[in-house]
């Protein structure tokens, strides 16, 4: 099949000019988040200024009052469509008719995994679980697994190798193995060398991730609505975090499974066929995505130029503007990965996601884009412009008390100004403030809190409410270590440093005390010298930032306690931060877990290697 690259320039005629799948009234729901989102940010904002008073035309007053806007509209936004998310989960529809019992399909699919240097009994594992599953559905002989290698290690390539031979014996979907000597294009080029390949054999094909894990019903399904509906280009699973073992990871996992429906569901409710893509755990239109969805290489250098890393985002924008709908199905169920283990591991990914993201400031003006594809290309970028944002704004409101504290003020400065100028702060609106941001920040976790401890009664609500509040007091203090580790990478981004690829870690692994203190020298700086400032302007201000200036003085700590597998495993053993996926796991989750356990007792067997060249 042919994929060629896309003209960023130039907008091609739409293939598809009518999508029946999309909802009625589009337009009306948006209006209600994005409008309701604009709305609360023009208040706040509005009060925001009157805290700052006269101060609020000087310079620092315009530049801290506009940060203060970028920072909010997106808690506003995150806000309206929780508030979508809770209201449509009562209301809600299946347009594309995925929660019907499926048909088996009458068209092969293909399920691709891409791998790059991975641990090669944990995929192992998860690929027999899910082909185990199949199987146990009577699904298997509709159903390919190609493992698509771009691993770099000789000795992970013949452990490939060797796992593939042996998968091939046993029951379940076909699966082939095929390694790439030059990584081109990195997985999006992986995806596109098996488009070339064997594209044209397989109408439609599933994204895996080497941590992806999917329920035999959930993929049949999939595979049935793309069958139903010609105009579907994409449709987007939510992957459940499971598997975590460490505090961090089993914090990761509590926040996914608990709140990660409820706003997912109001991502789907007001985006409609418009929806995003996140590059795994998603079925894909095989002519959809060859005809629309190949990626040229960006001009100029690296961080910015060269191939394109958040290629999930540019790939789904650019089947849109051919006219494919783009679906997420965040209540299907049966969709899973793993989660970083430990946070040096999320800051290793979130590396390359923020280089990403910052990249798409060059796609987002391609020619013909969906508004709603520029949307979420623009909330990418926030997600990380954020954090130097906050940064910013903590300092200059820092200096604007600073300045009102020690020096003295210019009641008549050289103007026209016939009154005098009053360097007026309003402490008791700056509370207000405060408070309304800090509702509307927590209000989604609130909300999917309390929608999950309805259906529950006694002590299993109890120990999902205790949960809660302890995931909100654990993430608030390591937000302040994201914050200033995200603005670092943001940063050296714009400073021209490229942050390659590297292998996602699986597994967890204690960080010790020293270890962290490495890690986290530039956060206890900034810390002892906030602290510092807000001592000396005022105690009141050092109490009030105390959930920043905590976050920042424990940072070595937290690092240290939320990589402990011992100290998640104790709150586990007390019923606290559990999730679904534990308490009532699915068939495929178990069939993984046991392949997971046998593989771990299993030695590693020396004998003939297969190699690539063998292949």
């Amino acid at each position: 099949m042919a994929m060629p690259a896309q003209d960023l320039a130039r907008a091609p005629r739409p293939v598809v000019t009518s999508r029946p799948s999309a909802p009625p009234l589009m337009w009306l729901r948006r209006l209600l988040v994005i409008g309701g989102a604009l709305a609360f940010t023009f208040i706040a904002t509005s009060e925001m200024s009157l805290v700052l008073g006269l101060s609020r035309w000087s310079l620092m007053g315009v530049v801290l009052t506009a940060f203060f806007a970028m920072l909010f509209i997106w808690i506003a936004l995150a806000f309206t469509s929780a508030v979508a998310g809770l209201f449509s989960m009562g209301v809600v529809t299946d347009p594309l008719g995925l929660r019907a019992p499926a048909p088996p399909p009458r068209s092969r699919t293909a399920l691709l995994v891409p791998i790059y240097n991975e641990s090669v009994p944990h995929w192992r594992a998860t690929l027999s679980a899910m082909r185990a599953s199949f199987e146990e559905a009577g699904a298997s002989s509709t159903f390919d697994i190609f493992l698509l290698s771009d691993s770099t290690d000789a000795a992970i390539r013949d452990a490939e190798g060797e796992a593939a031979l042996a998968m091939a014996q046993e029951a379940g979907p076909a699966v082939h193995y095929r390694h790439r000597p030059q990584n081109t294009g990195r997985k999006a080029g992986n995806i596109e060398e098996w488009v070339r390949r064997f594209g044209g054999a397989y109408p439609q094909f599933l994204i895996l991730d080497a941590d992806s894990l999917m329920e035999a019903g959930t993929v049949v399904s999939l595979a049935a609505a793309m069958e139903r509906h010609p105009d579907v280009g994409l449709i987007q699973t939510l992957p459940l975090l499971q598997g975590g073992e460490t505090f961090f990871a089993r914090l990761q996992q509590f926040a996914g499974q608990v709140y990660g429906p409820l706003i997912a569901q109001g991502l789907a409710w007001w985006s409609g066929a418009d929806c995003n893509y996140w590059g795994h755990n998603a079925m894909i239109r095989t002519e959809a995505f060859a005809s629309a969805a190949g990626l040229p290489r960006l001009p100029g250098r690296k961080p910015f130029g060269g191939e394109i890393l958040s290629h999930d985002f540019v790939e789904a924008a650019l089947m849109r503007r051919a006219g494919w709908a783009i679906h997420l199905a965040p209540l299907l169920g049966g969709s899973y990965e793993q989660g970083p283990p430990t946070l040096p591991d999320l800051a290793v990914r979130d590396r390359r996601w923020c280089q990403g993201n910052l990249q798409h400031s060059a796609v987002i003006g391609t020619a013909g884009l969906h508004p709603l594809s520029r949307l979420h290309m623009a909330t990418g970028i926030a997600a990380y412009l954020s954090a130097p944002f906050w940064l910013a704004f903590l300092i200059l409101g820092l200096a604007v008390s600073l300045q009102a504290h020690f020096l003295r003020p210019d009641y008549f400065p050289n103007s026209h100004a016939l009154f005098p100028q009053w360097p007026i702060v309003d402490p008791e609106r700056a509370l207000w403030v405060f408070a309304v941001t800090l509702l509307l920040l927590l209000a989604p976790k609130f909300m999917a809190l309390a929608a999950l401890i309805l259906r529950r009664r006694g002590a299993g609500a109890l120990r999902l409410l205790a949960g809660g509040v302890l995931e909100i007091l654990v993430s608030s203090l390591l937000s302040p270590v994201t914050m200033l580790t995200q603005a670092q990478q943001v940063v050296g981004i714009l400073l021209g440093r490229d942050g390659g690829w590297t292998t996602q870690r699986r597994e967890g692994e204690a960080i010790s005390l020293r270890a962290a203190f490495r890690l986290s020298r530039a956060h206890l700086v900034l810390g002892v010298t906030l602290a510092g400032l807000a001592l000396a302007i005022n105690p009141l201000l050092a109490a009030w930032m105390a959930p920043v200036l905590l976050g920042l003085l424990l940072a070595p700590w937290l690092i240290s306690w939320t990589s402990s597998v011992r100290i998640g495993e104790w709150f586990r053993a007390r019923g606290l931060l559990t999730v679904p996926t534990e308490e009532a796991p699915s068939r495929v989750l178990r069939l993984a877990a046991q392949a997971q356990h046998a593989a771990e007792e299993t030695p590693v067997r020396a004998g003939e290697r297969w190699t690539a060249a063998g292949a």
